[in-house]
């Protein structure tokens, strides 16, 4: 079972396509480590076993019959709580909605359940993916596999403790000002925030339009791109599509870094904030590691984090408070109170501000690209420290704006979070992977090739009782 529980999901295709796996039996064994062991991390809100079997036997069934529809066909995946699957509640993860039903699919589950994968339930998040870890919720949140005392990051908290504890292959979830990468640094595992527009938001609840993203979220690099595979493209139907062609985001991954110019952002955490040393060095070694293969590694230099955090920070806020103002007004005291503090926070910043926080947005991303041309991708920091406990309240306040994700919902830029060691404390360390509009599939070149040779993600958190 804990084979299955973390096999990969180019293992399990090519295991399916050669008929060698039962996608029914693979699925079986998911159910039953998920049902034991998610009473100690809470990843998941919504179980759908009697689904993901009947999806598993049609899948098993269509590829006894030579119909074999990809990768994905007959593996198991499963969703964060603010996207949408046809007929089941789509919570938030928040009183507010808690008899939501949704009546169509996502546009991402749309593709996923064309691709013949397995859907095994809703995952937990943030409320409303911006207030957490909160503790007055209809659920608990989410805890870090490595250390269930300790955060999983957020907001796509339940996807990243599910793939790191072996209870699903592929989770999907989303990104305004991190919440992908975010639970992917603190997890251990790799997760993918594409240019703006790559993957299609419609039926997934907004927090920001204008900055908002859906990503995969995976173990490995390889996995991460046979998921944004399936996931890109253009859709009419969500305004902020972008219709660009997409690529086989797994073509290049063994083309190596010989000869790639990566610069590092290493003013991001060295001085503009201060991160954890365990956290700089892992990514002093990574960056080291990618000059030994052959990269041409040198310092980049963009404008100030802060820059990015502050304008993030004034548009993301109005427009999530528009988004919620009737319900605020309406039914306060049905919101956590961490999701209301900071929704709030939007009803008290100008629409002069505003303004001018857009005019900032192109301004930085114009001079980021600039400063970034002769670069194939940058790096620099995730987060700025190691996953905090909990249940500590101040830490979590604390550590929430210490990071360098924002930046890039900002500008729009393609951005990978990948582990690049552990701490003393056996908490993941990570980095991000930054690149140009589209370019997804060099950021996926680059990441495998550290990814081959740290073998990070191949670490396995301990189970609850050892």
């Amino acid at each position: 079972m804990d084979d299955a529980a973390f096999m990969t999901i180019a293992e399990a295709g090519r295991l399916i396509k050669d008929k060698s796996l039962s996608p029914v039996e693979y699925t079986q064994s998911l159910i039953e480590r998920m049902d034991g062991l998610d009473g100690d991390y809470n990843a998941f809100l919504l179980k759908t076993p009697d689904i993901a079997l009947r999806q598993a036997q049609a899948a098993e069934t269509e590829i006894l019959k030579g119909n074999w529809r990809g990768p994905l066909h007959g593996v198991p995946f499963a969703l964060k709580d603010i996207i949408d699957y046809k007929g089941l509640p789509t919570t938030c993860h928040s009183k507010i909605l808690q008899n939501n039903f949704a009546k169509k699919d996502a546009a991402v589950t749309e593709r996923l359940r064309a691709s013949g994968a397995v859907f095994l339930g809703k995952l937990a998040t943030h409320e409303f993916a911006i207030g957490g870890p909160s503790f007055d919720l209809p659920w608990p949140p989410a805890r870090n596999p490595w250390n269930r005392a300790h955060f999983t990051g957020g907001s796509s908290s339940g996807s990243g403790a599910a793939l790191a504890a072996g209870m699903v292959p592929a989770a999907l979830g989303s990104d305004t000002g991190g919440s992908v990468r975010n639970p992917a640094s603190m997890c251990g595992i790799v997760g993918m925030k594409a240019t703006y527009g790559r993957v299609s938001r419609r039926g997934v609840f907004p927090l920001s339009y204008s900055l908002d993203h859906v990503g995969p979220m995976t173990r490995t690099v390889e996995d991460n791109a046979i998921l944004l595979n399936v996931l890109a493209g253009h859709d009419p139907l969500d305004p902020g599509s972008a219709k660009v062609p997409t690529s086989d985001y797994t073509a290049r991954l063994r083309n190596g870094v010989e000869g790639l110019r990566i610069g590092v952002i290493r003013h991001f955490y060295t001085k503009d904030m201060i991160a954890d040393p365990e956290m700089a060095d892992g990514i002093e070694a990574a960056a080291a590691v990618l000059a030994t293969l052959g990269a041409d590694v040198r310092e980049a230099t963009v404008a100030p984090l802060s820059d990015y955090a502050a304008a993030n920070r004034v548009i993301l806020l109005p427009e999530a408070y528009a988004i919620h103002e009737k319900w605020l007004q309406e039914r306060p005291g049905d919101y956590g109170e961490l999701a209301r503090m900071r929704i709030m926070g939007g009803a008290f910043i100008r629409a002069a501000d505003y303004v001018n926080a857009v005019r900032m947005r192109a301004k930085l991303t114009r001079e980021f690209y600039a400063a970034i041309e002769d670069f194939d991708v940058v790096i620099t920091a995730s987060s700025m420290e190691p996953a905090c406990e909990i249940e500590d309240r101040d830490a979590n306040e604390y550590t929430y704006g210490r990071q360098a994700r924002a930046a890039f919902n900002l500008t729009g830029s393609p951005a990978l979070a990948i582990p690049t060691g552990f701490a003393q404390s056996g908490l993941p360390l990570s980095m991000q992977i930054i690149g140009k509009p589209f370019e997804e599939a060099l950021i996926y070149q680059v990441a495998h090739a550290f990814e081959q040779a740290s073998e990070w993600t191949s670490r396995r958190p301990p189970l609850p009782d050892a």
